[in-house]
């Protein structure tokens, strides 16, 4: 892949959930080591647009390149790690931290057993969230956010090159909150790209490069993520999610977009 071609690509990309149309012809891309977030009312089309890159849901229009490869032709999975909403990890499955973690590897290793660097990868994982002290414990017996932090970690065990999470601070406290920032912020360093779907930016602002207002599935373009205040953030209703596009529109002069630039 060339240097200047994005890790991502969604053009004039176009999906429906059922007889809704959802996403009504956005452009978003993401380059090698950048963090876009993805920010919007619910229902505007953010979990919409995550689904569709990992083929949860069919584009109906538009079209999508991974890593250079239009998305039909897409096998490497194991370049992209997935973090869904916020669930249990294993929906009341007997499991252990490891194993759960473990499955993560899978999109490498296939059907041949897990050798040693596949074993180093997952404890590796598990020492970024922090959960190497509970990987012989039951998932059932973890809190919400130690659940999220084990998706997290299953999603790192492939050693991604574009991680891509939906809603990760959602239900999740403080102290998690700021691990997962640490955990991002490592991962960064290393050179993976990242795409994000949140309500409010909180403690991963500092590692956010553009932030992306989604309003009834289209774009706002925003290249400057400390521009939102928390009403532009998180909005949750018709009249925020009004309120927040026009923040963007006029809190923001003429020289922090460029209406050049595919988001």
């Amino acid at each position: 892949m060339a240097a200047s071609e994005p890790v991502l690509s969604l053009r004039s990309a176009v999906a429906s959930l059922g007889p809704r149309t959802v996403l009504r012809g956005i452009d978003l891309s993401v380059s090698r080591g950048e963090v876009v977030a993805l920010l919007g009312a619910n229902g505007s089309g953010k979990s919409t647009a995550v689904r569709t890159v990992i083929g949860q849901v069919p584009l109906t229009g538009g079209s999508l390149e991974l890593f250079g490869t239009p998305f039909a032709r897409f096998r490497a999975w194991h370049r992209i790690g997935y973090v869904p909403q916020r669930s249990t990890a294993a929906a009341g499955v007997p499991a252990t931290v490891r194993e759960i973690v473990s499955s993560g590897r899978l999109s490498r290793t296939k059907l041949r057993p897990m050798g040693r660097g596949d074993r180093a990868a997952v404890a590796r994982a598990l020492e970024v969230v922090g959960l190497a002290h509970r990987a012989g414990d039951s998932v059932n017996a973890l809190s919400g956010g130690q659940h999220q932090r084990v998706l997290i970690a299953r999603a790192l065990a492939a050693e991604p090159e574009l991680l891509i999470m939906d809603e990760p601070l959602a239900g999740v406290d403080l102290s998690a909150q700021d691990i997962l920032a640490d955990t991002l912020r490592e991962q960064v360093a290393r050179g993976t790209s990242v795409l994000l779907v949140l309500h409010e930016l909180g403690p991963l602002a500092p590692l956010i490069d553009r932030a992306v207002l989604l309003r009834d599935g289209l774009v706002e373009r925003v290249t400057d993520p400390e521009r939102f205040h928390d009403p532009a953030c998180h909005p949750h209703h018709d009249h925020d999610a009004e309120a927040a596009a026009a923040a963007v529109r006029t809190g923001l002069s003429l020289s922090d977009t460029d209406p050049g630039t595919h988001v």
